[in-house]
């Protein structure tokens, strides 16, 4: 929805100072350690512009010297490495009816996790926790390096004709979401949907991994998708890209948004009528484990609605691959994959694939929360042209 403001350009004409920065910090993260000459070579950058970055990046901490390595002739080049507790990222999800929050190092690792259950997921109530929460995190790992805050949270975002849907935050839809939270955290704040966020998160320690294009169908309180193309996520106009939990798909003789048959509220939903309560992740399991006849049913109508969702995706965005995730257990999400017919009629029906049409990505009620840290991550280790300012 909202980004943090690029520093402002350098000198440089063709690129600005922090592009180099960042150009330098991507190199090294990507690598794990490069000497000078390396990271000149495959950046463009001159070496002497080199040297000076590194020079001030050793400085402020963000990189250490590893060891020199010897390359043939001449003298062994010194090696940098990135220090990932360098800068931390805070990462939020705000659910309906929870609020999760995580700190991550830069390598993705969390620091600390906290779940607060919600009964009221109006704003002032959000921020206020959320102040309690960072202070809490803060005392706890002396995380007194965080460079922003990643917020998620369930789409649409901003008053549309899908508002009203179960998965809403009230009275979030006129709410300048962006200033309101980083008040309360008083750090730069990223806002993103959870589907997003999942699709990130896979990109960055995930099974999106040196993928291109990939598709994340997320389970959060509904079902939403999150698109990465040429390493870029996808956003729409509005940010609202990826709401495929709204698409029709056939059910029982008639047609029913998707999010009404396979999300988590409508598992809910159909347990809490026959007197079956699981607001958690380990009932869900327990449920699933005992062969609940109830869930088992789902199951069954969920995966037929996700193979038309499947298909719908592959014939959009012809991705590498569609991984799916999100706040069920494993075990559920493997049974619920393992029922979707993937299609011959796909664009995804070739030969020679390199990698699975649908795979089952991180799971876990972490998982949008790491999603929402990675942004802050990835943010920070995107070049940024000075036009783009």
């Amino acid at each position: 929805m909202s980004l943090i403001p690029p520093p402002p350009a350098g000198s440089n004409a063709l690129r600005s100072r922090a592009y180099n920065r960042s150009l330098v910090l991507r190199h090294v993260r990507a690598t794990g350690a490069s000497g000078r000459a390396q990271i000149a070579r495959e950046s463009g950058l001159s070496t002497q512009a080199v040297s000076n970055i590194i020079a001030d990046l050793v400085a402020e901490g963000w990189l250490v010297e590893v060891g020199k390595l010897s390359q043939g002739r001449g003298l062994p080049a010194m090696q940098y490495a990135l220090d990932a507790r360098a800068g931390l990222a805070l990462g939020v999800e705000v659910r309906p009816e929870a609020l999760l929050v995580a700190i991550s190092d830069l390598d993705g690792r969390i620091l600390f996790s906290h779940r607060d259950r919600l009964t009221d997921a109006a704003p002032a109530t959000v921020c206020e926790k959320l102040r309690q929460i960072k202070a809490m995190a803060v005392a706890e790992t002396g995380a007194d390096r965080l460079i922003g805050a990643g917020v998620v949270m369930p789409g649409p975002f901003g008053v549309t004709g899908l508002s009203g849907a179960a998965s809403d935050l009230p009275g979030w839809a006129e709410e300048d979401a962006l200033a309101r939270l980083s008040q309360a955290l008083d750090l730069p704040v990223i806002i993103e949907n959870d589907a997003s966020a999942a699709a990130m998160a896979e990109m960055v320690s995930g099974h999106g991994q040196g993928l291109g294009s990939f598709a994340c169908l997320y389970f959060g309180t509904g079902i939403g998708l999150g698109v990465i193309a040429e390493r870029s996520l996808l956003r729409g106009a509005r940010g609202n890209a990826g709401e495929i939990g709204q698409i029709a798909v056939p059910h029982r003789g008639q047609f029913a948004p998707l999010e009404q048959i396979a999300s988590r509220f409508a598992l809910r939903d159909r347990l809490a009528a026959t007197g079956e309560e699981a607001e958690t992740s380990a009932a869900l399991e327990a449920l699933f484990l005992a062969r609940n006849p109830v869930l088992m049913d789902w199951l069954e109508d969920a995966g037929q609605a996700l193979s038309h969702a499947v298909l719908t995706v592959e014939n959009l965005y012809d991705p590498d691959t569609v991984i799916a995730g999100g706040a069920l257990p494993e075990p559920l999400l493997k049974a619920l994959l393992s029922r979707v017919a993937l299609s011959d009629r796909s664009v995804a029906n070739r030969p020679g694939r390199a990698h699975p049409r649908l795979i089952c990505g991180t799971c876990g009620p972490l998982t949008a929360t790491q999603g929402a840290a990675a942004l802050i991550i990835n943010h920070a280790f995107t070049p940024r042209m000075a036009a783009e300012i």
